[in-house]
């Protein structure tokens, strides 16, 4: 499993810049946690940290893209990723239920900044990953694909029992 963990004892007083190309980090998450993407762009994380006395600033942001099946229609697309933060994270006290991505080591503090750039990730998909605003998806009897056209089947016009709701009118 892929983990970026940085040394905040190692940066340097006035912080320091760090680019991530490595797509493994990605596909690794997305194994882990069963996202059902895969690589469009090549995601390239970019953060700025900024070492503080109980913890650390950190500015960045990850842009690429990922292919994604549509939940209506099936057909993959590709869904553009870009996040930005700016965060302080601190190091956790004793009795803190919360994790902290900064930890206390024996060689000093650690940012777990995988931990950070997967959630940021993960807000910047979609809830409901869909083609277009205007998918139709799929025919519910043969399956075929109502984007590309009509199908064949016969539409039912529900339960004719309820056929004097049909052209009911709401008044405010």
């Amino acid at each position: 499993m892929s983990e970026l963990w940085i040394t905040l004892n190692d940066l340097p007083e006035e912080g320091e810049n760090f680019v991530f190309e490595d797509q493994n980090f990605w596909s690794d998450k997305w194994k882990q946690y069963k996202v059902a993407v895969t690589a469009g762009a090549p995601l390239i994380s970019n953060v700025y940290i900024l070492p503080q006395d109980k913890g650390c600033l950190i500015r960045g942001g990850t842009s690429g893209s990922v292919t994604f099946a549509c939940d209506r229609c099936t057909a993959d697309f590709k869904h553009q990723i870009s996040t930005e933060f700016e965060e302080y994270e601190q190091v956790a006290e004793n009795g803190d239920d919360e994790l902290s991505p900064v930890v206390k080591t024996k060689e000093g503090l650690k940012l777990d900044l995988g931990a950070l750039l997967w959630e940021h990730f993960a807000m910047a998909l979609p809830i409901k990953p869909l083609c277009n605003e205007n998918c139709k998806g799929l025919c519910a009897k043969c399956g075929a694909d109502l984007n590309k056209g009509d199908c064949e089947c016969e539409k039912e016009e529900g339960d004719p029992r309820l056929a004097v709701f049909r052209n009911l009118k709401i008044k405010n």
